[in-house]
């Protein structure tokens, strides 16, 4: 394979001609993503979406987001491909240069003025007659048929109804007022709530729970969700709580169709790879919602509770394809395919440039995933071609200064808590404290783990081996780039230690899924299976994850009451108890396709029409094994919240924050004497605190607190769980405030530190009397009482 040269033709595939009404622009068209979208509309309704809220964020994002994100992405690419690439790519480079315009006006102090920063990008492109060609481009180099179109809003469709089950219909805007106190969120959400809120006053970013800290964190998407909020005049929970999850999930499998075809020239990879990486979940089904063996989960937890990952998804793939897309040979042309320049020299590198800066503070695990992939071309190609590979080192240099960058500037170099430790985060299950295995069932136990972890991550990415082994390792440029980037990121969760290094898994799915796409349906077109088999694979395809689901839902249930009664019994688990049901279902299956397998040879011998296409069978059962994960999630999906870190969150303390929002400045500062949360909010007194995670004051106020909880701060994470605060004696100072307030004490506080507000949650502990007679009382509901000092 020679080496990739500059402006090097890209495969792409133009689409049996589409009927008359696609090539006119008639309304069937437009059907499918039309029905998408109102699918998506109709479960934001249905949560109780204020319609004015939806129609502004649909403002806001084709406003701010899409148009001048697409008018700068037909710039940079010289061919273009397809509308649908044009608004999917155009968005994330939307979301790039929103970055830069919310720097630009929040650090002026002029958010008010944020709606107007797309003339910036309209204004030269209406005036410049080079650049007005790029409102509407004069031909497509390929035009996606109808079916196509309807698989990619199924895909969407999909996710906006696996959102609205498992997150929208249960988890409210805000605190329900009958409920009062007993309300619950998962705790993260209102940390991530607080930085949003920081966001809009504040470049860069501090920690809104300890006033004046640095954030030394990958915040870049709450600066979009300030400019969500800046622009769209939309309330901060109702962008978190309701419209930026579905909206960025639809995004995320828009880009990966267009992705995944753009790479493997096969337009029906993309459908294929949305489904890989998302309708179908980790192999872990019979373990139950809730219970996740290796690290945080794809799809069924973090989507929602990660915001930082959701965000970053798009803008991974958007690199991989600018990348890949530089790297020639991204498939072997087939019949009624042409080759297509995809981008100039400089507008590749522009993308590449723009894509890896905006991932890198988005998900800090995204881009060394990316570069182990880009390493591994780059040493294919030395050894190959047996000269350097200028054009990927110069790819790989560009993401790399991205990483460095961040790696100093943005994280200021913290690694929160991860550290090389190989094995750490799967030696639990091997580790041995009260029970003596000779070295050989040691080993047994090793290999099982290690065999548990790569079904539960990466059976999904199984579509990759017939790339591998029919090309025997003779791979493409973009192959490899895939490929490797896969392997990169389990490896690193099995080099480094701790839950967040699952996030290297979860970027190098991203590659994994493209290529295993590509392989699937590379093999899929060798079988040349007839409309009949085809629909017959379908049909026993649907038929066989119904039937595991309902299996499995049974066995779920059953594990859990055999693990309490070994309990109850005082049987102490194994160390790998967990994975048992997992290895079981693994060998049950296993020992399914050997029978089956040979029933089919058998079979082959006097039907010649099942020679050589039983691969594909058994490649799409492999691929299948994983759906039942979110299936079981939308069966039950409360189960996955009340497991994940849900603690109380009382409306009294939701309206209070909120009244001070409404009634301050955003350079206030309030103390508090709420630190910590307890698994029960009617804890007694001396009840000890469950963890220092208190995040809402911060959170729904929109103000930094001088202490609240500290537990994410970035200089304590990697330590003790809940280590002691780093500044006693502002913790003392912050204190006194509510206990033992002096004239002296609040006048410091006010001038020193620019506190506004005290905040008393009287279930913790009432304050002093004194505090009333040195502070007006300005807010009282019964629980919680707030205090203007100066």
């Amino acid at each position: 394979m020679a080496t990739p040269q500059v402006d090097a033709p890209v495969p792409t595939t133009v689409d049996e001609p589409a009927p008359a009404a696609v090539r006119s622009g008639g309304v069937s068209r437009w059907l499918p993503a039309g029905t998408a979208l109102a699918l998506l509309y109709a479960a934001l309704l249905a949560s109780h979406t204020a319609p004015l809220d939806l129609a502004k964020y649909t403002f806001y994002a084709g406003w701010a987001v899409l148009l001048p994100g697409t008018l700068v992405y037909r710039a940079l690419r010289r061919t273009p491909h397809t509308l649908v690439e044009d608004l999917g790519l155009g968005a994330v480079t939307g979301l790039v240069l929103e970055l830069a315009a919310w720097a630009v006006f929040t650090g002026l102090g002029i958010q008010s003025a944020a709606v107007v920063w797309p003339l910036a990008v309209i204004g030269p492109f209406a005036l410049v007659p080079r650049l007005r060609r790029h409102w509407r481009p004069r031909s497509w180099a390929a035009t996606p048929s109808l079916g196509w179109s309807w698989a990619v809003a199924g895909t969407v469709t999909f996710t906006t109804v696996y959102v609205y089950r498992v997150f929208l219909a249960v988890n409210p805007v805000l605190p329900d007022p009958a409920a009062g106190e007993h309300n619950r969120q998962f705790i993260d959400l209102s940390y991530l709530l607080s930085l949003a809120g920081n966001a809009k006053h504040h470049v860069p970013l501090t920690l809104p729970q300890v006033a004046g800290e640095p954030l030394a964190y990958h915040w870049f998407t709450f600066a979009h969700m300030a400019m969500s909020s800046s622009i769209g005049h939309i309330d901060l929970p109702v962008v978190e709580m309701r419209l930026m999850v579905p909206a960025f999930t639809a995004l995320t499998m828009i880009v990966t169709a267009v992705v995944a075809w753009r790479l493997s020239g096969r337009p029906w990879a993309g459908p294929v790879a949305g489904l890989l990486f998302f309708a179908i979940g980790e192999f872990n089904a019979v373990g139950g919602p809730g219970s996740y063996p290796f690290g945080s989960p794809e799809t069924s937890v973090m989507v929602w509770a990660s915001l930082s990952f959701t965000y970053c998804q798009p803008l991974l793939l958007a690199l991989a394809v600018a990348i890949g897309d530089g790297l020639t040979g991204a498939g072997s042309p087939q019949p009624g395919q042409r080759s297509v320049p995809a981008y100039g020299r400089g507008g590749r590198y522009a993308l590449v440039a723009l894509f890896a800066l905006a991932s890198s503070a988005a998900k800090a695990t995204s881009l060394p995933v990316t570069l182990g992939g880009l390493a591994l071309v780059g040493l294919v190609l030395l050894v190959r071609n047996r000269r350097v590979p200028w054009d990927v080192v110069i790819l790989g240099a560009i993401v790399a200064a991205a990483q460095l960058l961040a790696t100093a500037v943005i994280f200021d170099f913290q690694s929160y808590g991860l550290a090389v430790r190989p094995f750490a985060n799967l030696d639990f299950y091997w580790s041995n404290p009260h029970q003596l295995r000779s070295t050989a069932g040691q080993a047994v136990v090793a290999a099982g783990v290690c065999l548990a972890f790569l079904l539960n991550t990466q059976l999904r990415v199984a579509g990759m081996l017939p790339l591998l082994t029919r090309r025997r390792l003779r791979l493409e440029p973009v192959q490899w780039l895939l490929v490797g980037s896969a392997v990169a990121g389990p490896a690193a969760y099995v080099a480094l230690n701790g839950w967040n290094a699952s996030y290297f898994t979860h970027a190098g799915l991203a590659f994994g899924v493209i290529a295993s796409a590509w392989g699937y349906c590379e093999a899929f077109e060798r079988a040349a299976y007839s409309p009949r088999a085809k629909a017959l694979l379908a049909t026993a395809s649907v038929a066989g994850v119904v039937a595991l689901t309902v299996l499995l839902d049974l066995g779920a249930h059953r594990w859990q009451v055999v693990t309490a009664d070994l309990l109850a019994g005082g049987q102490k688990p194994r160390s790998y108890s967990a994975l048992l049901p997992m290895l079981g279902l693994a060998a049950s299956l296993a020992l399914l396709a050997l029978a089956g397998g040979l029933l089919w040879r058998l079979a082959s011998r006097r039907f010649a029409c099942l020679r050589g296409r039983g691969g594909v069978v058994l490649l799409t059962g492999a691929l299948l094994a994983g759906s039942p994960t979110l299936l079981l999630d939308l069966a039950h999906p409360t189960d996955g919240l009340s497991s994940f870190g849900a603690y109380p969150l009382p409306a009294s303390r939701v309206d209070t924050a909120r009244w001070i929002r409404d009634h301050s400045s955003p350079d206030d500062v309030l103390a508090t004497n709420s630190h910590c949360v307890t698994r029960d909010d009617f804890a007694r007194p001396d009840e000890p605190c469950a963890t220092m995670e208190s995040f809402w004051l911060s959170g729904y106020s929109e103000r930094s607190v001088l202490v609240e909880g500290w537990a994410f701060a970035p200089r304590v994470q990697g330590g003790s769980p809940d280590p002691a605060f780093w500044d006693p004696a502002l913790l003392a100072l912050n204190d006194q405030a509510v206990t033992a307030p002096t004239a002296s004490l609040l006048q410091q506080l006010h001038t020193r530190y620019h506190v506004r507000f005290v905040v008393v949650d009287r279930r913790i502990g009432h304050e002093s009397a004194a505090l009333g007679r040195l502070a007006a009382r300005v807010y009282d509901n019964g629980r919680m009482a707030v205090y203007r000092i100066g």
